[in-house]
């Protein structure tokens, strides 16, 4: 049973070996663990998977074996709209939408502190209160065009500040690229040098300097060829991310192998006063953005990569960061990075026909100065032409 769970695992791409599984083995027949599916769940994990990024391919191939969750829907059902309707969830037509009243950032906020001490009991589809449904600019599952998500799921995105514990995943370097061109277009920036002590043969230098010679062979060697291009890729995660997250995948898996002295870091929406490196841990392990700006040197090629889709508030507002109170505006820090680096560029990955309709696309493309370019052969070929110059 469990041979089969294996060759299940490397069917989902999951880099488990024959030791790890012997592993597994061992724990089992030394009863390490009840005999429940919850238990061999997380010592399964444990013991076969190496690193967190493979965390999402290992659960899909757990739940595909022992659950059968690929088989109780079908590929395409066909469920009728109205069951996927959220209950009480209003559709307004674009006049009673333009009807809806905008508080304004700090008017919203000093509402929402009245409502909760006012609020005593649960509301759906109303006007006023937090509740679901309707067009209160606090709760979920209704219309608004700008408010304060509280629980449930966005569809608007309008929400200016978000109240909900949410968890991002890491984008897989490991991810086969469907086009290959996103490599021969990042490929543009690379520079090479000759460093170190020489171990390598220099053909030419040897042919010549052996003929020089009368046919007596005269070895040549040099440096290695290395990539000195250095790069900080920094990425949005989350949110409306979600939508591009197989596009970004294919640019953060060919940006690995071709830049090898490259580093990244994840932020939500925009860049403020802390980043992070591994989406799991991001509430627990936290890099001070100032210490990342001083690190690296002023050569070195910043990439941002975004659908730059949020509340204006996010950028140009002390505390607009819909998950935490921010200090100092994301324009501030979008600022300090482009100072710092002045080889930079902005990829979106958001089709560029919709950037005229997102406010917030316009702001930040106005901090780059222009260098925000779309997540397509011509946009990357445009992007790495600029970080060339």
């Amino acid at each position: 049973m469990l041979i089969d769970f294996f060759f299940t695992l490397k069917d989902a791409k999951v880099p488990v070996s024959i030791k790890e599984f012997l592993v597994l083995l061992e724990a089992l027949d030394q009863q390490v663990i009840e005999p429940s599916m919850d238990d061999f769940y997380f010592l399964s994990r444990t013991t076969l998977v190496k690193d967190e990024a493979n965390f999402d391919k290992f659960d899909k191939a757990f739940g595909a074996y022992f659950h059968g969750v690929d088989t109780l829907f079908e590929k395409n059902p066909e469920i009728p709209l109205d069951w996927l309707m959220k209950r009480l969830q209003r559709e307004l037509t674009p006049e009673q939408k333009a009807a809806i009243e905008k508080f304004g950032y700090d008017k919203l906020m000093d509402r929402l502190k009245q409502l909760l001490e006012e609020q005593k009991k649960r509301h759906e589809g109303g006007n006023k209160w937090i509740g679901t449904g309707g067009t209160s600019p606090f709760g979920n599952s209704g219309q608004n065009p700008e408010g304060v998500r509280i629980g449930g799921e966005g569809g608007n995105r309008s929400a200016v500040k978000v109240w909900d514990q949410r968890a991002y995943r890491d984008y897989d370097s490991d991810r086969e690229l469907g086009i290959r061109n996103i490599k021969v277009a990042l490929r543009r920036l690379r520079k090479f040098a000759r460093e170190g002590a020489e171990e390598e043969l220099a053909l030419d230098d040897t042919i010549r300097a052996t003929a020089n010679n009368a046919g007596w062979l005269d070895l040549k060697m040099q440096p290695e060829r290395k990539n000195k291009v250095k790069v900080l890729m920094l990425l949005d995660v989350g949110g409306s991310m979600d939508d591009h997250i197989a596009r970004v995948e294919e640019l953060f898996s060919a940006a690995k192998t071709e830049f090898k002295n490259m580093e990244f870091f994840y932020f939500h929406n925009c860049v403020y006063e802390t980043l992070w490196k591994h989406n799991r841990r991001r509430h627990a392990e936290r890099f001070s953005t100032w210490e990342v700006i001083r690190k690296y040197p002023p050569d070195t090629k910043l990439i941002f990569v975004g659908d730059a889709t949020m509340s204006p508030y996010e950028v140009v507002q002390p505390g607009g960061s819909v998950e935490h109170h921010n200090e100092e505006a994301g324009a501030v820090w979008l600022q300090r990075f482009v100072h710092q680096f002045p080889k930079f560029v902005w990829l979106n990955p958001e089709p560029e026909g919709l950037w005229q309709y997102r406010q917030s696309i316009a702001i930040i493309k106005q901090l780059m100065g222009n260098r925000m370019y779309p997540v397509t052969m011509d946009g990357l070929e445009r992007a790495m032409q600029m970080l060339s110059k």
